[in-house]
């Protein structure tokens, strides 16, 4: 039987470009991606302002674009989504991500642009938990992700509806349209359905994920980075996330899509069965939690309360803006200017990774 492996590393800024190409060797990746495919590469935007741990770095984009280069495979193409509270263009310019796919020549598609890409029904084989039920009039894809590799480019985060965010929940918005907050309340059944549409539309799944800073708190944005200096990789999105959540400190399998996703045969979410290769992870605990913050009360109150009866009123219709408009408010003219600034300056004058992100050029 084919181990499951999960890499992870220590590293630092002067050497974290050869670790990330040393790390994909070890978890696999000529063996995980179809040479003859175009790769996909899903980077992680959460926000569009530069909070590192929250999204993902110019070192794990420019490590992994180097990584699968070696690999042969040079077949790369870039796809974005965004979500109502991220500017994808911006995000890609402030967290210095646009440079280097121009630098490597690698093209830059969008999800929501219809001249990009466009969205066709699909059937999936397997047995949908709730996407059948959430859109009876059929789920929607794009079309351009069939029989391409994809590498998905999370980090190491808390997450307010999941627990922990990862290689799974990346998944979220590219598959998706501008439809999927109709799926909050079932967010994690919604997660093993995607996982497994993943399996049947992609030749190779594989994984980096940057935990040289890590989200603690009420992620995906709201978050307080706490400096970790490490990396990951692995062909299983179920087991790395589930690595990742141990060392975050919590118990993968009481995290319901990693348990979920194990129990449907999509991946290993026990650790206890996954070959964690590098690093000794038996000790390592960051006593994360993921405590609450505006977002988190207003979803709880409407996704999971007995108060979800009127969701449809609330977020089917227009008005759903007025609750973009308060998340706007929340995150981009309360949040970041009082409490992430100051973070951000921090870490850049304290910081060795601070130093190495203000390196890399915006355009």
């Amino acid at each position: 039987m084919k181990k499951t492996i999960v890499s992870i590393l220590k590293t630092n800024p002067e050497r974290v470009l050869d670790d990330i190409g040393k790390l994909m060797n070890m978890a696999g990746v000529a063996s995980a991606l179809n040479p003859e495919a175009t790769t996909i590469l899903k980077d992680n935007i959460s926000w569009h302002y530069p909070l590192l741990s929250a999204n993902t770095t110019p070192w794990q984009l420019e490590g992994t674009i180097r990584g699968l280069k070696q690999a042969g495979l040079n077949d790369l193409v870039a796809v974005h989504n965004n979500t109502v509270v991220t500017d994808p263009f911006k995000g890609g310019r402030l967290n210095k991500l646009s440079p280097i796919y121009r630098n490597n020549g690698i093209p830059e598609r969008y999800n929501f642009l219809a001249e990009d890409i466009t969205w066709e029904s699909y059937r999936p084989k397997a047995q949908m938990r709730v996407l059948d039920r959430i859109y009876p009039g059929g789920i929607r894809i794009p079309s351009f992700f069939h029989g391409k590799n994809i590498v998905h480019l999370p980090t190491v985060k808390c997450h307010i509806y999941t627990t922990t965010t990862g290689a799974m929940k990346n998944a979220f918005g590219g598959l998706l349209n501008t439809h999927r907050h109709y799926t909050h309340s079932v967010i994690h059944e919604t997660l093993v359905d995607l996982l497994a549409i993943q399996k049947e539309i992609h030749p190779g799944i594989f994984t980096v994920m940057d935990g040289t800073f890590c989200g603690n708190g009420p992620g995906p944005r709201t978050m307080i980075p706490v400096e970790k200096g490490l990396v990951l990789a692995s062909s299983d999105c179920v087991a790395i996330d589930a690595v990742a959540a141990k060392i975050m400190g919590f118990d993968p399998m009481k995290i319901d899509y990693i348990r979920l996703a194990h129990e449907d045969g999509l991946g290993v979410g026990r650790v206890e069965e996954i070959e964690v290769q590098g690093e000794d992870i038996s000790e390592m605990n960051f006593q994360f939690s993921v405590g609450d913050n505006f977002a988190s009360r207003f979803g709880d109150l409407f996704w999971f309360s007995p108060y979800k009866k009127i969701q449809k009123l609330l977020f089917h219709t227009p008005l759903v803006y007025l609750f973009v408009f308060g998340s706007h408010i929340y995150h981009d003219r309360i949040w970041w200017p009082f409490v992430g600034t100051r973070i951000m300056e921090t870490i850049r004058v304290n910081t060795e990774w601070g130093k190495c992100f203000e390196g890399y050029k915006e355009e």
